[in-house]
């Protein structure tokens, strides 16, 4: 990914106008630029067409004349001292109300995440899925198949990339007990103990700040740089700043929630105060904010599957702030759009699985004899036949207790939809390859 090309600075674009009277011109269309639904970097405007009778610079003078009258700042600072700043243009604004009404509040919610018989199985799926793709987007390499066997499992991981995953999973879970506490430096440093537990070359850089001699910078394979973290000898005075923006404290007006936390995420990842771990620590930064503020849902939703799917757009986002004399609006704009997507897609996951489970259960009476994580064991199988299921995978995927989770599966056994087999002292449970004929069969007996 190449560095965005800096923008001309206003200043000098200012003195570049040869008289007062084109200058005047320019000023008067800054009202038109105002009213442009998309906010374009330099880099990009740079490759559009400019409005007749002028020029690109022009063009860029007015689009900062009108920006600068909005930009608010906040107590983040770049190393020079220079503030950064947003505003919220309509495009963002849109982005919020979805977000509000798709997230918080008196949103309509899916019928699954209020059923309390299936309200775990949303959240332990919704948890594992955050858990590696926050991971993946961070260097982690193994499959999902392989990561959910071994959370559901219980067994320990064999990598290092297994181990970000459990590490991701296990920082989930204890955020949402979290969500009613005030950020501390010691909440941050809790946080980033569990994300980077046993994967740190030096272990003991677990929960502390940098020091001066752990430099870091943010780059790629082939030794381009992107961003240099301020001096780590600044470090805890920004973490307390930091956690006073999180919890309201500064500044002094209101900003909206959502853009609160996307702006506590940035505000990490720039900070970049652990020698390793930001991203998975502002992500979380991140989750935290949201349901301390009430926006229930996230507890289903991930962010980082989105993310995943365009990591240069997510790059770049960081990059157009830092090269356009700090506008985090860059920032707000990609991240409303990733967090309505995910809001989106949960939605259309909810009700995929919903209409699955309905086809399923139309279609086969007999399932009337199973409990509905019976029924969904049966359902997975039928899609998954070469899974593995276990006393302790079966538990931790539906949040259960062990007993209720060995009922539930030698029940399965008894009514021959499973077959056991013991591997040490581990009983597993598989599906027979005729599962569908012998579920037909039951369906047929269920008619009698």
């Amino acid at each position: 990914m190449k560095i965005p090309q800096t923008p001309p600075r206003l200043n000098d674009l200012i003195s570049e106008v040869k008289s007062s009277k084109r200058l005047m011109e320019l000023f008067s269309q800054k009202g038109q630029a105002r009213t442009q639904r998309h906010y374009l970097h330099w880099d990009k405007l740079r490759r559009y067409s400019p409005p007749e009778g002028m020029s690109h610079r022009e063009w860029w003078m007015i689009l900062k004349l009108s920006r600068t009258e909005s930009l608010k700042p906040i107590g983040l600072k770049d190393k020079s001292g220079q503030a950064f700043q947003f505003s919220v243009p309509a495009l963002v604004q849109e982005e919020l109300h979805q977000i509000d009404l798709g997230a918080g509040g008196l949103v309509s919610i899916p019928e699954p995440i209020t059923n309390p018989q299936t309200r775990d199985r949303y959240l332990i799926s919704s948890l594992m899925e955050e858990a590696i793709t926050s991971s993946q987007l961070e260097g982690a390499v193994t499959t999902r198949e392989v990561a959910k066997e071994m959370i559901r499992s219980g067994r320990k991981p064999r990598d290092t990339s297994e181990q970000m995953i459990l590490n991701n999973f296990i920082t989930m879970q204890r955020i949402r007990t979290l969500k009613g506490s005030a950020l501390t430096p010691a909440l941050v440093f809790e946080i980033h103990r569990l994300v980077t537990e046993n994967t740190l070359e030096d272990p003991t850089a677990a929960g502390r700040l940098r020091r001066a001699d752990e430099k870091r910078v943010v780059g790629d394979d082939y030794g381009e740089v992107y961003h240099v973290p301020p001096p780590a000898d600044e470090l805890e005075e920004r973490l307390a700043a930091m956690c006073a923006f999180a919890n309201g404290e500064s500044p002094d007006y209101f900003i909206h929630p959502a853009v609160r936390a996307i702006t506590l995420h940035f505000w990490l990842a720039y900070d970049h105060p652990f020698v390793d771990g930001n991203g998975r620590t502002a992500r979380a930064l991140f989750y935290w904010a949201m349901l301390h503020h009430h926006y229930w849902l996230f507890e289903f939703i991930s962010i980082s599957n989105i993310l995943r799917k365009a990591p240069v757009k997510y790059a770049r986002s960081f990059l157009y702030t830092e090269t356009d004399d700090n506008d985090l609006t860059y920032f707000l704009i990609a991240q409303t759009q990733v967090i309505r997507r995910a809001i989106l897609e949960l939605h259309a996951y909810i009700e995929k699985k919903t209409k699955e489970m309905r086809d399923v259960e139309s279609h086969m009476r007999a399932l009337d004899l199973f409990n509905h994580r019976q029924v969904e064991v049966i359902r997975h199988a039928l899609k998954h036949p070469s899974q593995r299921y276990t006393f302790a995978s079966h538990q931790k995927s539906h949040n259960i207790a062990y007993q209720t989770a060995r009922t539930d599966l030698m029940n399965l056994e008894e009514q021959g939809l499973l077959l056991s087999r013991k591997k040490g002292r581990q009983m597993l449970f598989i599906v027979p390859a005729d599962l569908g004929d012998r579920l037909m069969k039951m369906e047929k007996e269920a008619r009698l």
